[in-house]
C-alpha cells in the first residue's frame, strides 16, 4: 500500500455509510477543539470560527504548542498500556502479561476464552493504537511548517512523537499481523477524501517503524527526563525491531549502543521495582500523579486515574481467616485473578536466586491480626482456593497504595536495561552462529545472574549459553512484564510452550492445562472495524 494513500482509523461504532463515518471524523474532530477552547454554544462556535484554526492556534503554531500535543499523547499511551479501573482495556493489557508459559488465570478475563473472538476484548488495543496514531501523524506532518530552532525542541518534539508512531505500529503488527498504514492525519479538509482499506505490506510497515525509531535515535539525548523517552528507549525499540526481521548485526549494534553509553545500568535488585523508580535501569517509565489525577476512574486528567494492574497479580491472603487482616505489606486490596504459574515458580533457585523473595510475595504467611494471642506465628492453614492463597506477583507493588483500594498511582517502569541485557545476548549469540559459547552473549547474561545472587564472580554463571537457558533466565527475570507473549511469538514457540505450561483454574483440584489454538498467534481484528472497512479487508485466518 502506497503511504500516500487515505486510510482512516475507525472508531468502533457501526455506520451505516460512508457518509457517517466521516461525519463521525469531524465530530470527533471538533469534539477534541471543543475541550481545548472550552465549552461554546454549538452554532456560536460552528458560526464564528473554523474548525482547523482554533484546532492550530492551540497546538501546530508553535514548538510550544507540539510539546502541549507530545504530552496528550504521553497521556494517551498510558491508558493503551496501563489504564485506570478496569473493563476491556485492562483486559486486553492483563493478556499479555499472562496468555502464556508462565502465566494462570483463574477468571472473568481468561485470554482464551470466549473474549478472544473479534468481538471481545482484543479490539481496545486495536481501536486506542490507531486513534494514538492519527494525532502523531498530525503532530508530525504540522511540524513541517515550522522553522527549526537552534536548540533543537522541534526536532524533539517530533522525534517523541515519531517514537510513539513507530511504537504503535510495531506493536499493532506484533499483534494482529494484518494492519492498517497510514501516515496521513485526518483533518476536515480530507475526511471526505476516498478511502482504501487494505492490508499493508509487512516491509512497508518496517521501513515505517524503523525510520521512526532512526529519527527518534538521532534527535533524542538519553536523558530527556523521567516520563519522556530518551535515545535508550529509542534504540531498546530499534533493536527490538531488527530482531523481528532477524537483522542480529543490527539489532546488536543497538544493544551495545545503550550498555556501552553507561547512561542506563543494572541497579540494586531492590531497587529495580522500589517506589523511586528514577533510577538508571528506567529505560522508560510510566507516570502517574494523584494530585493532578481522577479519583473516579478516568485516565483523562494529566495525573491520569489510579491502575489496578498490581491488584490484578495479587492474592487476597486477607480473605483465608481472621488471622490475616487488609494490609499494604502483603499488597491491600486485591483483585486475584491471574498469578505466576507452577511452571514458573519451579525456575527459581528459591534458595539462593534472591528474585525469588523480591519479585514476589512470600508463600508463607504469619498473622498480621495484632488483637490475637498467637499474632506473628505462622498461620494454622493454608486453603486451596488461589483467590486467597497463592504464589503473587509484587513487581507493581506500592507502599502508599490505600490498604482498602485497588487504585495504586505509582510510577511503571516499562523498558528497563536487564531486557536490554538479555535482548543483547540473544543477538549476538544469533550473530555469532547460535555459538554456545558466545563471549558478549555469556556476557550479558550473566550481568544478570550475578545481581540475581548477589555476588561479583562466576559461582552462578552460565557457561552454555542456548536457547533453553535463555528462555529460562528470561523467564526469570523479566516475568509479567509483557514481554513474554512477543518474545515467544516471534522465535515460533508461542504456541507449543503455552500448550505445556499455561493454566486456567481456581484451586489445585481444578486446574487444567488449557490449549491455544493455532490462529491465535494474531490477535483477531476487531469486527466492528471489519464491518466498517468492508469486503476489502479480510479477518485474520481461523476467527469468524
Amino acid at each position: 500500500m502506497n503511504l500516500n494513500e487515505r486510510v482512516i482509523p475507525l472508531d468502533p461504532m457501526k455506520l451505516n455509510d460512508k457518509t457517517n463515518k466521516k461525519m463521525k471524523r469531524i465530530f470527533r474532530y471538533i469534539l477534541i477543539v471543543t475541550l481545548l477552547s472550552g465549552f461554546t454554544a454549538c452554532e456560536d462556535f460552528l458560526e464564528e470560527v473554523p474548525v482547523d484554526n482554533i484546532y492550530s492556534d492551540y497546538i501546530y503554531s508553535s514548538v510550544e504548542g507540539l510539546e502541549v500535543g507530545v504530552n496528550a499523547l504521553y497521556n494517551r499511551m498510558r491508558v493503551y498500556n496501563f489504564p485506570a479501573f478496569e473493563g476491556a482495556a485492562l483486559q486486553s493489557n492483563a493478556f499479555f502479561y499472562v496468555a502464556h508459559d508462565l502465566g494462570l488465570v483463574r477468571t472473568w478475563h481468561r485470554p482464551y476464552g470466549e473474549g478472544h473472538t473479534p468481538g471481545g476484548f482484543t479490539d481496545t488495543k486495536w481501536v486506542t493504537a490507531y486513534n494514538i496514531i492519527d494525532k502523531a501523524n498530525a503532530i508530525i506532518s504540522n511540524s513541517r511548517n515550522l522553522e527549526a530552532d537552534p536548540a533543537g525542541n522541534l526536532n524533539k518534539q517530533v522525534a517523541q512523537a515519531r517514537l510513539i508512531r513507530g511504537e504503535l505500529y510495531f506493536d499493532l503488527i506484533r499483534m494482529y499481523g494484518r494492519i492498517l498504514l497510514d501516515t496521513i492525519a485526518t483533518t476536515p479538509e480530507n475526511a471526505f477524501d476516498s478511502v482504501a482499506y487494505v492490508p499493508a505490506d509487512p516491509n512497508a510497515v518496517f521501513d515505517l517503524i524503523n525510520s521512526d525509531f532512526d529519527f527518534a535515535i538521532e534527535n533524542l539525548s538519553y536523558n530527556e527526563g523521567h516520563g519522556r523517552y530518551g535515545q535508550g528507549a529509542a534504540r531498546h525499540l530499534r533493536g527490538k525491531s531488527a530482531m523481528w526481521q532477524s537483522d542480529w548485526t543490527e539489532a546488536a549494534a543497538q544493544f551495545d549502543a545503550i550498555i556501552n553509553d553507561g547512561t542506563h545500568r543494572l541497579v540494586g535488585l531492590n531497587t529495580v521495582f522500589g517506589q523511586d523508580l528514577t533510577h538508571a535501569e528506567g529505560l522508560y517509565v510510566y507516570t502517574r500523579d494523584e494530585l493532578l489525577g481522577s479519583a473516579n476512574g478516568g485516565d483523562a486528567l494529566a495525573g491520569g486515574g489510579g491502575t489496578w494492574i498490581g491488584s490484578l497479580f495479587t492474592n487476597r491472603a486477607y480473605e483465608i481467616s481472621d488471622e490475616i487482616i487488609n494490609d499494604v505489606e502483603l499488597g491491600g486490596q486485591a483483585l486475584g485473578w491471574s498469578f505466576p504459574n507452577d511452571y514458573l515458580q519451579s525456575l527459581y533457585d528459591q534458595d539462593n536466586d534472591l528474585r525469588y523473595t523480591t519479585y514476589y510475595y512470600p508463600t508463607t504467611l504469619y498473622v498480621n491480626n495484632p488483637e490475637l494471642p498467637n499474632f506473628g506465628e505462622e498461620i494454622s492453614a493454608y486453603p486451596d482456593n488461589y483467590r486467597q492463597y497463592h504464589f503473587s506477583l509484587k513487581k507493581f507493588y506500592d507502599e502508599e497504595k490505600g490498604a482498602f483500594t485497588n487504585d495504586s498511582w505509582k510510577d511503571i517502569i516499562y523498558y528497563r536495561f536487564a531486557e536490554t541485557l538479555l535482548l543483547g545476548a540473544e543477538a549476538h549469540w544469533r550473530m555469532d552462529g547460535e555459538n554456545s559459547s558466545s563471549p558478549l552473549a555469556l556476557d550479558y547474561i550473566n550481568r544478570i545472574r550475578r545481581r540475581a545472587f548477589g555476588v561479583d564472580n562466576a559461582t552462578y554463571d552460565i557457561t552454555e549459553f542456548t536457547l533453553d537457558t535463555y528462555l529460562e533466565e528470561s523467564a526469570r527475570e523479566l516475568a509479567f512484564e509483557k514481554n513474554r507473549w512477543f518474545l515467544l511469538k516471534r522465535i515460533g514457540l508461542l504456541v507449543e510452550r503455552q500448550n505445556l505450561y499455561y493454566q486456567y483454574g481456581s484451586s489445585d483440584a481444578n486446574v487444567v492445562l488449557e490449549p491455544m489454538a493455532p490462529h491465535m498467534v494474531n490477535m483477531p481484528i476487531p469486527q466492528s472495524q471489519i464491518n466498517l472497512m468492508g469486503e476489502g479487508f479480510p479477518q485474520n485466518d481461523g476467527y469468524f
